[in-house]
Parts: structure tokens; C-alpha cells; sequence
């Protein structure tokens, strides 16, 4: 019986020999290295039945080709990161391939808690806010210049100040005349409808939406009696006490534009020249 006990493989006796299981069938050690042996991810060797064997992302290593690219140091209970192929310890590559911390200028090491921003880096301890002091870690923070403030201290220092509410004025908004404004703050000081981003004017400081301005302000077109408000057709001509629309000035008779034209008053009419030649 124990001359058929042999390797699963190359069916040569296994009496008297070392040999391996591999799924309960049994194989002599030169079939097991050469049909199940992985192969060292450094030395490119067989790694041997009675080796140490030490694995990494699907790679494998004899554990003394298990080391640090660099500095060639054992890696085998060491923190270690990866370049490419190549294995790094934690003091070689935070000396060649670390960020600094902004605020410290100490390397921040591979696995340690880190903040990233706009490129540059910090200890999680270190992006503190420029007010008060404190670590803002990860809670909300607002960029000013070469500073970053927790929402509490650029509110309470930094913020500009709503001309009508008052209170901090921290994303978007409107300027106005050198002043800031909520977009829901910004309204027609006649109507108080909002203004963002709609048309509007002025009269003094104040301003006003289209509607009250021609109501309150305007003086009316001669041609057509409605408010000369400077939109749409804005530009408009002006004589002795009159205004009129540019389209609205016309020969009162024929009604040819006059616009850039030589015309006659005539009491309350404007002529073109023939019409005034046919009186």
C-alpha cells in the first residue's frame, strides 16, 4: 500500500519523503514550489515551502526582502507606505514624498490624520482658526485672504455687515453705491419689492425698481406721455423743457424722425423742415 502513496503530480512515491497537502491531495515539494510557490515581488526568487513569507496588495515577499526601498530597513513590523512597486518606511517617505504642515512646517506622516486645502496641508491640530485660536478640525471654516476662520469669528470679525439688516454678510449679496446688502435685503425703497437682479435706479441714495421710479421721478415723453426712465429705449432728446423717447421725436405733421435732424418748434409741435417750408 505505501508504494502507492505517491505525489498527486509527478505520481513519484512519497514513502520516506517531506511532502505538502494542497486540497487533501498530497505533493512533493518540488511540485508544490514549482505549481504553487508565489514568486518575491524584490529578488524575483521562488519563495520555498520553509521560507517566511510576508504578502502586500496581492504581492509577495520573502520576509527579508521585505525592506524599505530607500534605506532598505525591514518593513516586517514597521508603518509603511507604497511608491509605485517600491516599498517606503514612514521616516523615508515623509522625508522625500510628505507634505508640511502650513502652520508647523513638520512633516505630516503617511496614516496621520491630515487636512487638505486649496494645495496646501496640515496636522489636523494645526488648522486652527486666525480668531480665536481653536483646531477648526473638520467643522465649516471661511477663507479670507491668507487666513481661515471657524463661521462664529468671521462672522463676529471678518464679515462685512448688511446695510439694512445688519447682521454678517457671509456668501453673495449685492453692492451698491459702496455698500453691501442680502440679496433679500436689497428692495425698492417705494414698493419694497427685491431688486437682485432686476433693473433698477436711483434717486439720491436710494434706489428704486422701474415701476415707482416712473411713478415717483420721471419726466414724461412729449410724443407719448410715459416715463423716460433711461431702459429699453433709454436714450432720449431734449429740448427747451421737453423730453422725448428718441423714437417719440418726430415731425408732428408727417411724423419723419428728426432724430439727428434739423426741426422747427412750432408752439407745442416739432416740424421737419419741409413741413415747416409748406407753412
Amino acid at each position: 500500500m505505501s508504494d502507492q502513496f505517491s505525489c498527486k503530480n509527478c505520481q513519484e512515491s512519497l514513502c520516506g519523503r517531506k511532502y505538502i497537502q494542497v486540497e487533501d491531495r498530497p505533493h512533493c515539494i518540488s511540485c508544490y514550489e514549482r505549481l504553487y510557490a508565489n514568486t518575491c515581488q524584490e529578488c524575483k526568487e521562488l519563495i520555498g515551502h520553509n521560507a517566511k513569507e510576508l504578502s502586500y496588495e496581492d504581492r509577495y515577499y520573502h520576509a527579508h526582502c521585505f525592506r524599505c526601498f530607500h534605506c532598505e530597513r525591514s518593513l516586517a513590523d514597521q508603518p509603511f507606505t507604497s511608491q509605485g512597486d517600491a516599498l517606503v518606511c514612514s521616516d523615508c517617505y515623509g522625508s522625500r514624498f510628505s507634505s508640511k504642515c502650513s502652520a508647523c512646517d513638520q512633516t505630516v506622516t503617511p496614516g496621520s490624520r491630515m487636512l487638505e486645502y486649496d494645495g496646501s496641508t496640515w496636522h489636523e491640530d494645526c488648522f486652527a482658526c486666525h480668531g480665536c485660536g481653536k483646531a477648526i478640525g473638520t467643522e465649516a471654516f471661511i477663507p479670507d485672504k491668507n487666513n481661515y476662520y471657524c463661521v462664529p469669528c468671521y462672522e463676529g470679525r471678518v464679515a462685512p455687515q448688511c446695510s439694512h439688516c445688519k447682521q454678517a454678510l457671509t456668501k453673495g449679496g449685492v453692492t451698491y453705491k459702496d455698500e453691501v446688502w442680502h440679496k433679500e435685503c436689497f428692495l425698492c425703497t417705494g414698493c419694497s419689492a427685491p431688486l437682485a437682479g432686476q433693473p433698477f435706479t436711483s434717486q439720491g441714495e436710494s434706489p428704486y425698481c422701474i415701476r415707482c421710479f416712473s411713478s415717483l421721478y420721471a419726466k414724461k415723453c412729449a410724443g407719448c406721455n410715459t416715463a423716460i426712465t433711461g431702459f429699453g429705449d433709454g436714450k432720449y432728446v431734449s429740448f427747451e423743457d421737453r423730453q422725448w423717447h428718441q423714437p417719440c421725436f418726430k415731425c408732428s405733421r408727417c411724423s419723419v424722425s428728426l432724430v439727428g435732424s434739423g426741426f422747427f418748434p412750432d408752439r407745442g409741435h416739432i416740424l421737419c423742415m419741409d413741413c415747416n417750408n409748406d407753412d
